[in-house]
């Protein structure tokens, strides 16, 4: 192989928001946190949970609410 074209790798602690920790190698750095991982998404664990980001859901229902009201 040649020498010196490749990334310096690097042992790094993942921690996710739910508690899951792991070390893996990668070129990105030594620590790196997760909003979500394996562990805690809906798709592996089979349970929904919402994940709102910046007030999305809140801003949603805001906008529509007028549609969910009955007219008399």
């Amino acid at each position: 192989m040649k020498q010196d074209i490749h990334p310096k790798l690097y042992k790094a602690k993942i921690t996710c928001h739910c508690g899951y920790e792991a070390e893996i190698l990668t070129t990105k750095g030594e620590k790196l946190e997760l909003e979500i991982c394996s562990q805690c998404h809906p798709f592996y664990t089979g349970k929904q949970r919402f994940v709102d980001t910046a007030g999305r859901i809140d801003r949603f229902r805001k906008k529509y609410a007028q549609f969910g009201q009955e007219k008399n």
